[in-house]
């Protein structure tokens, strides 16, 4: 055996790559498949991804792509020009931020989108405030571009919700950067407009840059509008960094394309960046995305209405089992129940001391895969995508609750 070879992780790793956390959600869905695959009828909740088709438009916009010759070679790092175009046009058409072509950056899905913003921003030990709950990701991307993720936590008796109070409250010399979801994931929460304004006329008055995510943009249910901060408030246009894609909209978590819209030198930094990371994003996945944004948003509405029917179902049956809370979320796809009235009770012989434990029961013995709170800087809680078919949905839910009932 090499020197290299027996030496100690901490040895062999990058103390940047040997800290990141697996993701909790992908791990989860992982996990499920694993015990499917081994013949057990595991119902998952776990991975944040419509269990839709790709509409056919788009698959057909990508197979005549793989045909065409100039689809071959390298384009340019930071998009494909009508792309980038039709992002700019799509933008100005669904959220009223008029943007230029040359303010968007094609990435290879959100991921990427979200660790690109950080690492223009992030100086190393640069405070990035989270609101929590948050996506699991979103710390990672974070620490990885050098900065540091402050937690700012809501619960459900803010509708998980973060107010300005809040933020403050956390601001240091250090904070440099605000990260914004709404509709949230994993809450599924929805700033109102004017929580939007007393957050952007926060930040621009204390020089905060602000990083906004609206991947869950066209998911939003009972009349919920969710207003982009550089709209609500233009004066800070030049200090924010807006997130999408297409994977949520129009079902193609798989095609991995997203973008960044930024002032424009912000965005030719990161054209520079994304040339020596990867190049262009793939030309047929690029072509796939034109005729997404491009298009009508008829199957995009057929989808909003099949999870807000399922939205609409999953509450109550979650809110009905002993010992579970469920608000009723008003965007994106997820319940976020809270479930610290089952901890530390006794089921099946095991008392459960947090959510990860008590998650790890709920697998084992009513084969349902959630993801814990922790996974979302909240412990005590479980995230349920209902992105997946009606009947699994409803099955799953009642074989957690019959488990659950048994908690003593």
């Amino acid at each position: 055996m090499t020197a290299s070879a027996s030496a100690p992780a901490s040895a062999r790793l990058s103390a940047r790559i040997g800290g990141i956390a697996e993701s909790a959600t992908l791990a989860v869905d992982a996990k499920a498949k694993a015990l499917k695959a081994q013949g057990r009828p595991v119902i998952g909740f776990g991975a944040g991804q419509p269990d839709f088709p790709t509409p056919g438009y788009i698959v057909e916009a990508a197979r005549e792509a793989c045909g065409q010759r100039a689809n071959h070679g390298y384009t340019g790092a930071a998009g494909l020009p009508e792309l980038r175009e039709a992002i700019a046009e799509k933008t100005r058409r669904d959220s009223g931020y008029a943007v230029e072509a040359s303010q968007v950056l094609v990435t290879n899905g959100g991921k990427q989108a979200v660790y690109s913003a950080f690492a223009a921003l992030c100086d190393p030990g640069d405070e990035v405030l989270l609101p929590a709950p948050y996506w699991t990701t979103y710390p990672e991307a974070i620490t990885l571009a050098g900065g540091v993720p402050v937690q700012v936590t809501a619960d459900e008796s803010t509708g998980y919700l973060v107010g300005v109070e809040q933020l403050e409250a956390a601001r240091t010399p250090r904070t440099k950067v605000l990260l914004f979801n709404s509709p949230s994931n994993p809450s599924g929460a929805v700033y109102p407009r004017d929580q939007v304004e007393a957050i952007g006329r926060w930040a621009a008055e204390h020089d905060i840059w602000v990083v906004t995510d609206e991947i869950y943009e066209h998911l939003l249910y009972d009349g919920a509008e969710a207003p982009s901060l550089p709209v609500v408030v233009p004066e800070i246009a030049d200090r924010t960094l807006v997130l999408n894609g297409v994977a949520k909209t129009y079902a193609m978590t798989g095609w991995r394309v997203g973008w960044v819209i930024g002032p424009d030198d912000i965005i030719k930094a990161l054209s520079n960046f994304q040339s020596h990371l990867c190049g262009n994003v793939s030309n047929v996945a690029q072509r796939a995305a034109l005729a997404a944004v491009a298009g009508p948003l008829d199957a995009v509405h057929e989808m909003h209405a099949a999870f807000d029917a399922r939205r609409r179902e999953i509450v109550p049956l979650l809110g009905d089992i002993p010992g579970v809370e469920c608000p009723t979320p008003q965007g994106a796809f997820y319940a976020y129940p809270s479930v610290k009235g089952l901890i530390g009770k006794e089921l099946r012989g095991q008392r459960p001391q947090n959510s990860v434990e008590l998650a790890a029961l709920v697998l084992e013995h009513a084969e349902v895969a959630v993801v814990p709170g922790e996974a979302f800087g909240t412990p005590g809680y479980f995230r349920l995508s209902y992105a997946l078919d009606a009947e699994d949905m409803v099955t799953g839910v009642q074989r957690m609750g019959e488990f659950l009932r048994e908690a003593e």
